[in-house]
């Protein structure tokens, strides 16, 4: 399968984008299947969270475009929009997503990256937003996260002149959080979903929600919906399994109920 989903124990899921031979560009049916993926991640109660990566040495260079540029969507199609839904255009996925980027990030599959939660690069990995130099425009989140996520005039360099970020680079404006060998990407990522998979998943799920629920509210609003949502939680099993867990001084067994 172009996307495989591969669920291990612990409740990780790592989602591979297996398309080597195009370098992990992605046509109408691809992106279907990438957004499934993250469907699945979202409704199965036992996946904690994720991993988005890249079969071999690219991570993904977005949509592939000779299926896409001379495409004419129906107005109707426009407007439904909540049909064919991607993780970085409109889909909420409360558990967390990690990106393992194990070489070049480019176009869509930048605008994956801005719409992950923790990210991995290869040194030699790069990051570019190339699309006004082929008529079209970082869609599916590149003008609407870009400058949430990086600097003005970092981001706006990236939006309009299509030059390449170094993964050197990107780790120290932030986007990526670690820069490692190209073989210690993905054992980087899996540590980071370990120490998810074992915490509570109504609690992360939560967390990660607020987070990002309230960056564009005033804070009294975030401060209340914060208020709100650890009550409910109090009253949950996990709640107490963590409580006597830490009288017991043993590692929490979470359920996620």
């Amino acid at each position: 399968m172009p996307i495989d989903v591969d669920v291990d124990a612990a409740g990780v899921a790592t989602i591979t984008i297996n398309r080597p031979e195009r370098c992990n560009a992605l046509d109408a049916e691809h992106y279907h299947d990438l957004g499934q993926a993250f469907c699945r991640v979202r409704d199965e109660a036992a996946i904690r969270c994720a991993i988005v990566t890249g079969a071999g040495d690219v991570f993904c260079a977005g949509a592939d475009l000779k299926t896409w540029i001379g495409r004419e969507p129906s107005l109707a199609e426009l407007w439904a929009t909540q049909a064919g839904q991607l993780l970085n255009r409109g889909l909420e996925v409360w558990k967390p997503v990690i990106a393992a980027v194990n070489g070049a990030c480019i176009g869509g599959g930048m605008t994956l990256l801005f719409a992950t939660d923790i990210r991995v690069a290869a040194r030699d990995a790069f990051f570019s937003l190339p699309e006004g130099q082929r008529g079209i425009i970082p869609a599916n989140g590149g003008t609407q996260r870009a400058l949430h996520q990086l600097p003005h005039a970092v981001a706006m360099k990236l939006l309009l002149t299509g030059e390449r970020m170094s993964a050197e680079e990107a780790g120290r404006w932030g986007l990526v959080n670690d820069v490692v060998d190209a073989g210690d990407v993905m054992a980087t990522a899996r540590r980071y979903a370990a120490a998810i998979a074992a915490s509570a998943p109504l609690s992360i799920q939560a967390t990660k929600e607020l987070a990002l629920r309230s960056r564009d509210v005033p804070l009294a609003e975030g401060l209340r919906m914060e208020q709100l949502t650890q009550r409910i939680l109090l009253a949950s099993r996990d709640a107490a399994e963590g409580r006597q867990a830490f009288a017991e001084r043993r590692s929490p067994r979470f359920e996620g109920h």
